[in-house]
């Protein structure tokens, strides 16, 4: 039996050709698997998402991107590690772009907060309203 060069193909070439097809939204949420959906769920944040709960939401990309590395540092220091990360759609240019995300009272949040200058303001406003 002679079979043709179609049938022949790897099943991962024809998953690939298909995922080539799809829609780049489809695409990136297939690449971030569960941990998009633990995303969605509200059992992790993005720190974006922890801004805007804190007030920060209208700070500019910059200052955004800045806290996030802060962030990020202090999760290396606390866990000796890289946070997990999705694909999520940057807000403003509606790129995709790969970002760690936390659990959502996550003490390196809260210590980003606390070590970038573009931020303090924000942990000073969250505490006195707490108080």
């Amino acid at each position: 039996m002679i079979r043709s060069n179609r049938t022949r193909r790897p099943l991962a070439h024809r998953h690939l050709t298909a995922a080539a097809k799809t829609a780049k939204a489809l695409a990136y949420r297939t690449l971030s698997g569960p941990v998009a959906v633990a995303v969605d769920a509200g059992k992790l944040i993005r720190t974006g998402d922890f801004l805007a709960r804190v007030g920060g939401g209208n700070l500019p990309d910059g200052k955004q991107s800045w806290f996030g590395r802060h962030v990020a540092k202090a999760y290396r220091a606390q866990h000796g590690g890289d946070a997990l990360k999705v694909w999520a759609q940057h807000r403003t240019t509606s790129r995709w772009i790969h970002v760690h995300v936390y659990g959502p009272i996550d003490e390196a949040l809260y210590a980003g907060l606390r070590s970038y200058k573009g931020t303090q303001h924000l942990l000073r406003t969250s505490y006195s309203e707490a108080a």
